[in-house]
């Protein structure tokens, strides 16, 4: 009987500390979530930078991607359209045409038509610089995209040098009563700026590398589209 008295007591007693322990562990078990913005704001002003230079390299991006898209946006049976018209001799049909399409394609098979007539050099250089002039607008902008994709990781290395110049200045003036809290807002610019700058710049770095993947392609296809009109012109005094 004795016996079960004391292991009453015992049991009773380790419930008790169990209880009294719980409340002391449940803040330690409690996770500390933050927002992105939350901690973004902890960046400090820079994350302010990062942020302008990431909406102008999505803004870019966009454009630059819109107008690579229409640019391409032609029929196949294009060139073999215009080839049909300049040998039944419908010029006005063939033009009409070439201006049924916004791309850099039409636009150059149209400058060549309308220099019908001229020596074939002169109409060889019209369309070549009707090309020249299209690349350059395709590819405006994209120089803004690669300086974002080198700087924006720069911006936030520079973020983590004043972090820690601020953490150290905050240990200096602590002098002998250093806590960690004091070194938490140093830390956090430090961190966070670096993880952002990164994000912008990797994500501008692919997006110029696709940009400039697709106006290669575009190129291609204008030089192909040259070629063919140029050969297209010495048809008719082939046959002949």
């Amino acid at each position: 009987m004795l016996f079960h008295l004391l292991q009453a007591d015992t049991l009773g007693a380790a419930a008790e500390a169990v209880q009294n322990l719980v409340p002391a562990a449940a803040p330690v078990q409690q996770e500390m979530s933050y927002s992105l913005i939350s901690m973004a704001a902890k960046g400090g002003w820079l994350m302010i930078v990062l942020l302008i230079l990431s909406i102008i390299a999505i803004y870019i991006f966009g454009k630059k991607w819109w107008m690579i898209h229409k640019a391409g946006n032609i029929d196949k049976n294009f060139m073999k359209d215009i080839r049909d018209y300049i040998h039944e001799g419908k010029i006005k049909s063939a033009i009409s045409l070439c201006e049924q399409f916004d791309s850099p394609i039409a636009r150059l098979v149209q400058k060549g038509i309308e220099r019908l007539g001229r020596p074939l050099t002169d109409i060889q250089t019209a369309v070549e610089n009707v090309g020249n002039a299209e690349v350059a607008r395709l590819e405006k902008g994209l120089p803004i995209l690669a300086t974002i994709a080198g700087g924006a990781p720069m911006i936030g290395f520079l973020g983590t040098v004043i972090g820690m110049v601020q953490a150290f200045f905050n240990m200096s003036q602590a002098g002998n009563n250093i806590d960690i809290t004091l070194l938490s807002s140093g830390i956090y610019t430090a961190m966070i700026t670096t993880v952002g700058g990164l994000i912008v710049g990797i994500v501008a770095y692919f997006g110029y590398n696709y940009l400039t993947s697709n106006i290669s392609d575009l190129v291609f296809k204008m030089e192909s589209a040259t070629i063919d009109f140029m050969d297209l012109l010495h048809e008719p005094a082939d046959k002949a």
